[in-house]
C-alpha cells in the first residue's frame, strides 16, 4: 500500500448529498483532505475526521494535487471554480482539476479551456448512483478526458467508486450523464402513472408493483424507486429538483444534435407537475405524490 505521504493532496468542493459520501470515502482510504462548502457546517463531520476546512474553493485548491466539485448544476460550477475566490484561481499549475457535477457539455468544455489557461489539467468525471452508493463507495464514474489523466486520479477514483469507464474526449462524461439521467427521469415518470393507475384499480398495489419491477419492464431505477414508493419513504438520496435540471439539461443537449426529445420533454411535464406539487426537495421517487392527491380527491 502506497504511505500517506505519498499520496496526492486532495481538495473536495461540495458537500451535499453526494458530495459529502464522496470525501467521506476518500479520507477512509488515507488522502489527505481539504474541503468546502457554502454552508461550513456540513464540513464539520468531516473535520472531526480529519479534514482540513477552507473558508473558500480557492483557499481550498491552493496546495492540492487534485481538485474534485460536486455541486448542483452550472451555475454553482462556476460559482466553485471561477472569479478570484474561485478553485482555479488557487490551483497549482501542473494540477488535475475534475468536474463530478452533472454540468452541460459546454459548461464542461468552458471549464476545460479555463483550465488549460492556468495550465491545469481537466477531466470531466460525473457519477451515477445516490446517497447510499457515494457513501458506500460504489459509484460509477463516466469519464471523458486523456488517459494520463486518468491514470493520475485513478486512486482516488477508485476510493470513491466501483466502476470507471473513459468514454472519450473531454464532455463525454458529461454528456453520457445527460443520457443517463434523461432515461432515468423517463422511467420514473412512468412509474408514477403505472403506479397511479393500480392504486385506482382492484389490483393488489404491492403485489403488482412487484411483479412488474421483476419483469421486463424492471431495472435498477425502477427497482429503487419502486421500493420508495411502497413504502412511502420519500427522503432525499436524489432530489426532485436536480432531477429536473438534469432532463431540460438533455433535452437542451439533444435538440442541438437535431433529437426531438419527445419522451424527455413529455417526462419533464410530470415531473414538473411534481414540483408544482411543492415536492422539489423531496426524492425523486416523489413524483408519484401528485397522482395520490387527485386519488384522494375523486
Amino acid at each position: 500500500m502506497t504511505s500517506d505521504t505519498a499520496r496526492p493532496r486532495i481538495a473536495f468542493l461540495g458537500l451535499g448529498i453526494m458530495g459529502a459520501g464522496m470525501a467521506g470515502r476518500l479520507l477512509d482510504a488515507g488522502f489527505p483532505l481539504t474541503v468546502y462548502n457554502r454552508n461550513a457546517d456540513r464540513a464539520r463531520p468531516l473535520a472531526a475526521r480529519g479534514a482540513t476546512v477552507a473558508d473558500s474553493p480557492r483557499a481550498a485548491a491552493s496546495g492540492a494535487d487534485i481538485v474534485f466539485s460536486m455541486v448542483a448544476d452550472d451555475a454553482a460550477s462556476r460559482a466553485m471554480w471561477d472569479g478570484e475566490r474561485g478553485a482555479l484561481a488557487g490551483a497549482k499549475p501542473g494540477s488535475v482539476v475534475v468536474e463530478c457535477s452533472t454540468v452541460t457539455v459546454g459548461r464542461a468544455r468552458e471549464l476545460a479551456a479555463a483550465a488549460a489557461r492556468a495550465a491545469l489539467t481537466f477531466i470531466d468525471a460525473p457519477v451515477t448512483g445516490s446517497k447510499m452508493q457515494a457513501a458506500a463507495g460504489e459509484l460509477l464514474f463516466l469519464v471523458g478526458g486523456a488517459d494520463d489523466a486518468l491514470a493520475r486520479i485513478r486512486p482516488a477514483l477508485e476510493a470513491m467508486g466501483k466502476t470507471i469507464i473513459q468514454l472519450g474526449p473531454i464532455g463525454s462524461g458529461a454528456l453520457v450523464k445527460l443520457i443517463n439521467n434523461f432515461l432515468a427521469g423517463v422511467q420514473a415518470a412512468s412509474l408514477a402513472e403505472a403506479v397511479a393507475m393500480i392504486e385506482r384499480s382492484e389490483l393488489d398495489r404491492d403485489r403488482t408493483v412487484q411483479a412488474i419491477v421483476n419483469g421486463s419492464p424492471g431495472s435498477p431505477v425502477m427497482k429503487t424507486l419502486a421500493s420508495r414508493i411502497l413504502a412511502d419513504d420519500f427522503s432525499p438520496n436524489f432530489y426532485l429538483h436536480l432531477l429536473v435540471k438534469d432532463m431540460g439539461y438533455a433535452i437542451a443537449e439533444g435538440e442541438s444534435r437535431g433529437v426531438p426529445m419527445k419522451t424527455a420533454a413529455t417526462a419533464l411535464d410530470v415531473l414538473r407537475g411534481a414540483m408544482a406539487h411543492g415536492d422539489g426537495d423531496l426524492d425523486m421517487a416523489a413524483v408519484v405524490r401528485q397522482f395520490r392527491e387527485a386519488t384522494a380527491a375523486r
